[in-house]
């Protein structure tokens, strides 16, 4: 199996945090599309993501910060399809490195308002395009390999 190196250099791994994507994805009559969302601050293509939160499952944290960032909620799988790691920009201190987790989320609803409706855009892409879409290798490949038949019957 191809595995990619993580892109946090040695000196900084120790320093690393970890937090919880959610990939939320749907099928329609053309296949797959996953549903990636703007970053407040530079507004690039991503992943819902954030912090761990106490009482809740790693996939349970991903999908609630698909409802905050995204507007959707749906099934979460206990499933790590991949992990990638990226520099979050943090006020008035260095950038921290971080790795995300990421696990899948079936949508089954998509609201109209949501906590972060104001700060961010969302967009439905094929996988392919949710690839190019996104600046990060290990996302990308995650992302472009996606494919829920594989999840069948492994639901949170």
């Amino acid at each position: 199996m191809n595995q990619l190196p993580l892109s946090i250099t040695s000196s900084s791994k120790r320093e690393s945090r970890s937090q919880f994507a959610a990939l939320p994805y749907r099928v329609v009559d053309d296949g797959v599309q996953i549903l990636l969302s703007t970053s407040r601050r530079t507004k690039r293509w991503i992943l819902p993501i954030g912090w761990p939160e106490d009482g809740l499952t790693p996939a349970q944290s991903a999908a609630r910060e698909a409802w905050e960032e995204a507007g959707v909620t749906g099934v979460p799988y206990d499933i790590c399809l991949g992990v990638y790691s990226f520099e979050k920009f943090v006020e008035d201190a260095e950038d921290l490195p971080v790795v995300g987790l990421v696990f899948p989320l079936k949508v089954k609803k998509v609201s109209r308002t949501y906590p972060e409706v104001k700060d961010r855009r969302r967009k439905w892409f094929s996988p392919k395009k949710a690839a190019a879409a996104v600046d990060i290798p290990e996302l990308k490949r995650i992302l472009k390999t996606f494919e829920p038949k594989l999840l069948k019957g492994r639901a949170a």
